[in-house]
């Protein structure tokens, strides 16, 4: 029996949102489905892992009967991703099979029932709700989601802390050896609660957001966020863990302070990664009146070398890092000039934009 016909991109694109989270095995096999459900000409695609769940539909109305199946996400994906841009696909079902036609090619799928399909439902009432501008939620995660740690056992790291207060909302992302704090005022005052957002919630949400005025609204619940925007709607389970104070690690009387170019800084930094050491990605940094040096060396004895000037009158410091860490928030801010605050060798230095409160960024030194 014919289901659906629709153009391919019709279906492709809303597929492609849902199924980042399906993992390819599973101990439940329906988890490697997607559930497709057709109402009121709306075509609504679904996923889970049982920890995040997406909803997303078409954005026109089709004809047709109205259906509920569910068939594996990845081979619905690469069969209509393999078909001609502009091709009309059939669907058809019978019994426990899908039948997609596309010109003269037919794939035979098989399906599981739609009523097995597991589905994470809403509990409770949420904490804080709040809406603000996609591409806003979508700049606050770029300038912190490169800090999140992967696959560390301190689980609460692996993940990103968002906190509501008054009328801010704040990103927190730690790996133990740097951290990226970053801050948005809304228009509305809102009660104080926290939760940790897991890494992969993190990572589908940003691929999803668009650089858009149009809203997102997040309703935070005691072991739930939803976020809807569009007719997407992502639920994801919030890691249960105690986020560490990051109050505490922020270096308040670092002294050695300057200004510095964020590209020029950026470019000398990726120019002199070329013969860092591979396993451990060092660099030294020299500070002295009117330059700063950039020094990196690997174990077959090559050295690379940048200067560059800068604003500086203040005393001499050598200090060691990971380079990749420099080079992460360099990568992902979106300022021209940045402020670096230095201490002694073994301090945290604390990375600003100048006269802008809402982002930091402290990264811990290494011996080198």
């Amino acid at each position: 029996m014919l289901i659906l016909q629709a153009e391919r991109d019709a279906l492709l694109k809303p597929l492609l949102a849902v199924t980042g989270i399906v993992e390819r095995r599973h101990t439940l096999p329906i988890l490697s489905n997607v559930l497709i459900e057709k109402k009121d000409g709306a075509v609504g695609f679904l996923a889970t892992d049982l920890e995040i769940q997406i909803t997303t539909a078409s954005a026109e109305t089709l004809p047709g009967e109205s259906f509920r199946l569910t068939t594996s996400a990845k081979k619905l994906q690469d069969i209509l991703r393999a078909i001609p841009g502009n091709s009309t696909v059939s669907l058809e079902q019978q019994d426990n099979r899908l039948t997609l036609k596309a010109g003269k090619s037919r794939f035979n799928l098989q399906t599981l029932p739609a009523e097995d399909f597991p589905l994470l439902s809403v509990n409770g009432t949420p904490e804080a709700t709040f809406s603000l501008p996609q591409k806003e939620l979508k700049r606050l995660i770029s300038q912190v989601q490169y800090s999140m740690a992967v696959q560390d056992i301190r689980y609460y790291l692996n993940g990103l802390l968002m906190q509501t207060d008054d009328n801010q909302v704040r990103l927190v992302a730690t790996d133990g050896h740097r951290l990226a704090f970053a801050a948005a005022e809304i228009d509305t005052s809102l009660p104080k609660a926290e939760v940790i957002l897991p890494r992969k919630t993190i990572i589908e949400l940003y691929k999803l957001l668009q650089d858009s005025d149009e809203p997102i609204t997040i309703e935070v619940l005691a072991n739930q966020v939803r976020f809807t925007f569009g007719s997407t709607v992502i639920i994801s389970k919030v890691v249960d863990g105690k986020f560490p104070d990051y109050n505490r690690v922020i270096p308040l009387d670092n002294d050695k302070l300057f200004l510095i170019d964020r590209l020029t800084f950026l470019h000398a930094l990726q120019r002199a990664a070329i013969l860092a050491n591979e396993k451990f990605r060092g660099v030294r940094l020299v500070l002295k009146p009117g330059s700063l040096s950039i020094l990196c060396t690997n174990s077959e004895q090559e050295e690379a070398e940048e200067e560059l000037e800068i604003d500086y009158g203040g005393g001499e410091l050598e200090i060691g890092f990971n380079i990749n860490y420099l080079l992460d928030v360099l990568t992902n801010l979106p300022a021209d000039t940045l402020q670096l605050a230095f201490g002694d060798a073994n301090r945290s230095t604390l990375v600003t934009i100048p006269d802008y409160s809402q982002f930091k960024y402290i990264v811990m030194p290494m011996r080198i």
